[in-house]
């Protein structure tokens, strides 16, 4: 990552004197920030990326407060972690990931030349 590239040092408490003075600004300003994360990111993780990211702006929209949408959040990310198919899980069984990655290396391809052919006659 180049020095153009870094993200720039957060001021909290310059965020939290635009959330307050500027509810607005602030809201575009996290837009742009977010957007440029995730601009920044490895090509085969962007759309993951603006996905959670999508799911996390519909929780926001949808709680009652930003306390009720922080909590939401925080629980999503632990069940993450920690749910069934979480994240501590996999770390758990690496026999269990080689084993499905190998499985799914294994598939048949199939061809469609036959029925290529068949259609043009």
């Amino acid at each position: 990552m180049t020095e153009k590239e870094k993200i720039p040092e957060f001021d909290f408490e310059e965020w939290s004197k635009i959330a307050q003075q500027d509810p607005e600004k602030f809201e575009a300003m996290r837009r742009q920030l977010l957007n440029n994360l995730i601009e920044q990111s490895p090509a085969h993780l962007k759309q993951r990326m603006i996905g959670l990211q999508w799911q996390v702006d519909q929780i926001r929209n949808q709680a009652d407060n930003p306390m009720a949408a922080c909590l939401q959040i925080s629980q999503k990310m632990w069940n993450h972690v920690l749910g069934e198919n979480g994240l501590l899980n996999t770390l758990r069984e690496p026999k269990t990931i080689l084993n499905a990655l190998n499985n799914a290396q294994t598939a048949t391809v199939l061809s469609f030349e036959k029925y290529k052919a068949s259609k043009k006659d």
